[in-house]
């Protein structure tokens, strides 16, 4: 996977981050079983707070999830957004680490 190179070299970025809609043990234990350690930042959004912020929150609980964030991709300079991807329902195209850094 593409984020086990990160953060990028020669592309400027100093952080990757991964934020889902979930809490802070299961972040951590993703991030562990990922050995994503120093890599990419781990940051739960446990109750969407975020992720409805930027309107990006889906409805799963047709599938007994509840509220969880769509798939995307965002890239910020000095907290201004300057690219956002957001993938359509069950893909991986758009916001995956490849076709982020070649949009950058």
């Amino acid at each position: 996977m593409g984020w086990r190179r990160f953060p990028p070299k020669g592309k400027g970025i100093d952080r990757v981050l991964c934020l889902a809609v979930n809490d802070a043990f299961v972040m951590k234990a993703w991030g562990e079983a990922n050995k994503v350690d120093g890599k990419v930042e781990m940051l739960p959004d446990g109750n969407g707070v975020f992720t409805k912020a930027l309107g990006l929150e889906m409805d799963g609980s047709g599938f007994g999830l509840g509220t969880r964030g769509q798939r995307f991709a965002l890239y910020a300079v000095d907290g201004v957004v300057k690219d956002l991807q957001v993938e359509k329902p069950g893909a991986f195209d758009v916001s995956s680490a490849e076709s982020m850094l070649g949009r950058i």
